[in-house]
Parts: structure tokens; sequence; C-alpha cells
């Protein structure tokens, strides 16, 4: 017996997971004293300053997104180790336009697959004979409404955004999938994708409930060093807009009162790289300077479920029109919610 297999039976897994979890707890309580102690008594810095309030929001953010980030991954990992791609696919076949239209989005939650999935997924859900708008419901929803993105905002912002984001999300790719289910683009699918034949389906292995975790852990700590950069980039851009922007040029530009506030912002995510926890943060000191919650919620929508580096890795199954269809009913739907959110909610 080695020494490795005894210190595994020395320490049980759910010891491990109890420690953990107590660490989790206790950092997280500790971090805005900890954060405001260092930034204003360990650096000397002056409270109220541009600097000073800059560096206490980016020193109390950081760890603070990094902690909701690792606790969620770690519980979504392991849920989602009950939901595989292929479980999804087979829900989703024989379904009518509008149940699974609905069904695809509300999968999309819950199976939060990376862009970088998107590819494989497309080629699996249309060789399953899923229809071709139910799937772009799924595409939409996945990276746009996920678990890690509704965590994290109900941990910032409560309940009350979170669900409105959640509905929102929601609406955006029912619609989306609707609209380009009934426009019969079929042919702008690229033509090797219907000539893949899937071979016979393997028999999904059942882990252990040990396996379980230990995979939702390994899952997590390959995702959060994927994201740290992102997330400490969003966090920094949300530093500076909380210590230097002016709150009047915020509203200004952002506010209800500029017809091309939404739009603009839209427009201004699309090119962004990155995810719900890199944009949270700059959405946390947007709001917070007065930013509608529409304009928020647009600009946040645009950048998880428009990036352009989803849509060059989609380029490899859809033709030019296609992808310019999906951009444009998508981009039609992020506006509406935008203008919605801050014609309606005050």
């Amino acid at each position: 017996m080695t020494a490795l297999t005894l210190r595994q039976r020395a320490v049980p897994l759910w010891a491990v997971v109890a420690l953990g979890w107590t660490a989790w707890l206790v950092a997280w309580f500790v971090n805005l004293p900890a954060a405001e102690w260092l930034a204003y008594d360990g650096l000397g810095l002056e409270r109220g300053s541009h600097l000073g309030d800059a560096v206490a929001f980016f020193l109390y953010d950081a760890p603070k997104v990094l902690l909701l980030l690792a606790g969620v991954v770690t519980l979504v990992s392991f849920l989602r180790s009950f939901v595989s791609p292929e479980r999804v696919r087979r829900a989703l076949v024989g379904r009518g336009v509008l149940p699974g239209t609905a069904a695809a989005a509300a999968f999309g939650i819950v199976t939060p697959f990376c862009s970088c999935s998107a590819v494989p997924l497309f080629i699996g859900f249309v060789e399953a004979g899923v229809p071709l708008g139910v799937t772009f419901a799924f595409l939409v929803a996945s990276p746009m409404v996920n678990e890690v993105a509704l965590v994290l905002l109900w941990g910032l912002f409560g309940p009350w955004i979170a669900l409105a984001y959640m509905t929102a999300g929601l609406a955006v790719a029912i619609v989306a999938g609707l609209v380009i289910g009934r426009l019969g683009l079929e042919r702008y699918v690229e033509d090797y994708v219907w000539t893949i034949r899937a071979g016979a389906a393997i028999g999904e292995i059942q882990p252990t409930l040990d396996e379980r975790v230990r995979e939702a852990w390994r899952s997590t700590v390959d995702i959060v060093r994927r994201v740290f950069p992102f997330v400490l980039a969003g966090i920094a851009v949300g530093a500076l807009i909380h210590g230097y922007v002016p709150t009047d040029l915020v509203v200004a530009v952002g506010g209800r009162d500029n017809p091309l506030a939404v739009p603009a912002l839209v427009a201004l995510g699309v090119p962004l790289y990155s995810n719900a926890a890199g944009t949270i943060p700059i959405v946390e000191a947007l709001l917070g300077k007065g930013l509608p919650l529409g304009s928020a919620l647009a600009f946040m929508m645009a950048v998880t479920a428009l990036s352009v580096p989803e849509l060059v890795i989609l380029r490899r199954v859809m033709k030019p029109r296609l992808i310019a269809t999906f951009v444009a009913v998508v981009a039609s739907g992020i506006l509406l919610v935008g203008y919605g959110f801050n014609l309606f909610v005050a």
C-alpha cells in the first residue's frame, strides 16, 4: 500500500469537502474588512479618493468574484456530471417546435457549455435530427444564461436582477430559435455537417460519488485557471470605472435620455472576449454609477451571446448568411430587452 493510498484513507472525502467549504465561508466573510484594511491602513490610501476607492474596489471584488466562481463552478461541475450532451440531444429529439425550443433554452441554463463546444454540439444536434431553430435556442441560452452567471448575479446584485436576467435571456433564446426555425435556413449550414453520421451510441459510464467530486474539483481548477485573466481584467476595468469615471458621464452616455445608449453598448460588447464572470464586475461598477438596468443587461448579453470568438468558431459549420441572420435576430432581441427594462424598470 502506497503512502498516497494511506493518506487518502486517513482523511475521508467528506472531511476534505467540509473543510474546503468552511475555509470558503471564512474567506467570504473576512474579505470586505481585509480589503478595506489593506487599502486604507496597509497601503495608506485616502478613503474617498479616486485611487483609494479604485484600489479598495479591486482588492474587495477580486477575491469576492473568484470565491463565488470557485464555489459555484465546483457545485455546477458536480451537478453537470449527471447531465451529458448525449442526454440533452436525446431529450430534444421528437418534440414539437415550441416545446422543443423552450426546452432547448432551458437546457442551455443547466448545461453551461462554453463557446468552444459550439461546433461539436451543433453537429451533434443536427445529426440527431434536432430542428435548426431548436439548436439555435440552445446555442444562445447556454453561454448567456447559465448557472454561473445566475449565481454570480444573485450573490452580487440580489435575486431580482438575477431572475430578471434569466427571464430576459430565456426570452431572447426562445424567440431567436423560433424566428430562425421559421426562416428555413437549413441550406446555409455547411454541406459537410449533413453528411456526418454518428456511430453507435457509447454507453454512458456512471462514475462513483467520489469520482464525481474529484472530477468537479479538477474541472473547477481548470475553468478558474482559464478565466482568471478575464476576471482580473474585468475587475480592473470595473475598479477604474468605480474610482475615476464620473457618475454624470455614465448616466449621460448610457442613461435613459440617450436613445442610442443601448445599441452603442451592444456594439461595444460584441468585439469583447469575455464570459459572465469577467463581465459582471464591469456591470457592477456601471450600475453603481447609475447606468440603467436595461443598458447594463444589454451590454452583458452582447458580450456573452454575440462574442466574436464564438462567431468565428461557428463559421466552421455555418455559412455567412446564417451567421448574419443569427447575429441580427439575437441582437434585435437584446435591444428589445435593453429598451424594455429601461422603459419599465425604475
